[in-house]
């Protein structure tokens, strides 16, 4: 089973326009559902005067973990649609919000679909996608002593530092590709007085 996933570089946008009615679809790469509930409460912070709020998200190599919500418009015309053109694309790790201000004509159940697939579409087409891994953090607990043996360790598996504090008692916090994670964490645990735990990223 790959680990490997396809997500975007950076945020990306795109609009649709029908009947008065405006859908701005808001595309951002994300790692994890905390994440998700931070870039939506922004997002209806920033719109805050928008009708509706739909959104979608697909996560994970194996894209398993997926969401679709209407925010009020009716069941199955908003969030599916946007959902269906993530999946479309090929993407993961990414969700899609789709800000709707209501023109004053109804559009219908099939005027809504096709508004938030086209919506969504446009803001997936011209954004640029790179290939990535699913990782998890290694979090390390250790005496100054042992620094030496740790920093060389952190070197020859080449990964990236995220935080970092050195004092009497250092800590650091480490990304790895899933697939090394078990190798990596026996390696750290060897050296004494090493303490590390994990947490999956995605």
């Amino acid at each position: 089973m790959s680990d490997t996933y396809q997500t975007l570089v950076a945020p990306a946008e795109g609009l649709y326009k029908e009947k008065g009615s405006k859908f701005i679809a808001l595309a951002y790469p994300v790692r994890n559902e905390e994440e998700i509930k931070e870039t939506l409460a922004q997002v209806r912070k920033t719109y805050f005067d928008a009708r509706h709020h739909c959104y979608a998200y697909l996560l994970g190599a194996a894209k398993k973990v997926y969401r679709a919500n209407d925010d009020g418009e009716p069941n199955h015309s908003a969030g599916d649609p946007i959902l269906g053109q993530i999946r479309s694309s090929g993407l993961s790790n990414v969700l899609v919000i789709v800000v709707r201000y209501f023109g004053g004509t109804k559009l219908g159940v099939g005027g809504l679909i096709h508004a938030y697939k086209t919506a969504t579409a446009d803001a997936l087409a011209s954004a640029p996608v790179i290939e990535k891994h699913e990782t998890s953090v290694i979090k390390l607990e250790f005496e100054y002593a042992q620094m030496n043996d740790v920093m060389s360790l952190v070197k020859e598996l080449n990964l990236a530092v995220l935080n970092q504090k050195f004092e009497l008692a250092c800590e650091m916090e480490l990304e790895i590709r899933n697939q090394m994670l078990e190798q990596a964490l026996t390696r750290f645990r060897k050296i004494d007085g090493v303490t590390a735990t994990t947490e999956t990223l995605l």
